[in-house]
């Protein structure tokens, strides 16, 4: 059976989390180099490791893991290599994306599709990037409205696996499971929030004493004439 280029897929990344890689899938995943950039086609490492195990995607998707990266999946395949689909990009070195703080607006986007929560900030906030945790995905690059962020060449002329290591590649891995608990969890924690505001909105407008329109007819008067009983006890 031929192998066939993946289209590009615009899914829901698999939650690797709640579902494990195994077996061919999981020595797959294990050379691929986590940038999470879904380049290859698909929303995440994980996901690109399962459709080639399911001979659904060819060995050659992957413009981060480079010529290396395509002999690496067919030692393990026992596919052929075959030179990187130039649909999918191109092998290029290790790049670290930067914030223009003068014209960062803080309008949190590239905060939501960065994969490995390497972007920092808040709402109308300045946002910057933690060195350490991007994987040069370029998702950032063009959800941002004012074009502040560009990328920098800090792997020189090394390109491909070249320029990556197995302990980036683990720890891109890591954080990017971290950040899909997150999103997983991130519907619970806003209900509960929710709730917890109207629990306190229903607890503060049971302390409030109710305005005088609201009293039973009947309260009312009573409370009328004691108040008129006060009176009196006072002139005299």
């Amino acid at each position: 059976m031929p192998e066939q280029h993946a289209p590009t897929n615009n899914n829901t990344p698999v939650d690797t989390a709640a579902k494990p890689l195994e077996g061919l899938a999981a020595l797959i995943d294990a050379a691929l180099p986590q940038t999470q950039c879904t380049r290859c086609g698909y929303p995440d490492c994980a996901a690109y490791a399962r459709a080639i195990a399911a001979n659904e995607a060819a060995i050659n998707q992957c413009p981060p893991g480079g010529e290396e990266g395509i002999v690496r999946l067919a030692a393990i395949t026992g596919r052929s290599a075959t030179a990187l689909n130039p649909d999918n990009g191109f092998e290029g070195p290790l790049t670290l994306a930067v914030i223009d703080e003068n014209w960062c607006i803080g309008c949190t986007l590239c905060l939501k599709v960065c994969p490995t929560d390497a972007i920092i900030g808040a709402n109308k906030r300045m946002h910057t990037v933690i060195a350490e945790h991007c994987t040069g995905c370029e998702l950032c690059i063009p959800v941002c409205p004012v074009d502040c962020i560009s990328l920098d060449n800090i792997s020189g002329s090394s390109t491909g696996w070249a320029a990556w290591s197995e302990p980036l590649a683990h720890h891109a891995r890591s954080r990017y499971l971290d950040h899909l608990t997150r999103q997983r969890h991130a519907p619970a924690v806003a209900a509960n929030a929710q709730a917890a505001a109207t629990a306190a909105q229903s607890l503060a407008e049971a302390a409030a004493p109710a305005a005088p329109s609201a009293l039973d007819p009947k309260k009312a008067m009573i409370a009328a004439a004691m108040a008129r009983a006060r009176a009196q006890r006072g002139q005299s």
